[in-house]
């Protein structure tokens, strides 16, 4: 059997925690802070857990992670 490829757009946007959750970077976290509140903004540096659904496709494009 051959191996199975990771989807590299997948790999550099999402991480697998040791409980087995999918954690992802928000969006929105890049530039133009001035204009967001202080609350956006600390709310936005923390990692976000994909849902349950959204989460199985991600693994399905990580095979090995």
């Amino acid at each position: 059997m051959p191996k199975i490829r990771t989807s590299r757009t997948a790999a550099k946007r999402f991480t697998v925690s040791k409980s087995g959750k999918v954690k992802f970077k928000h969006a929105y976290a890049r530039h133009m802070f001035t204009s967001k509140d202080p609350k956006q903004k600390a709310r936005l540096r923390k990692t976000g857990i994909l849902g349950k659904a959204d989460a199985a496709k991600v693994r399905a494009m990580m095979p090995y992670a």
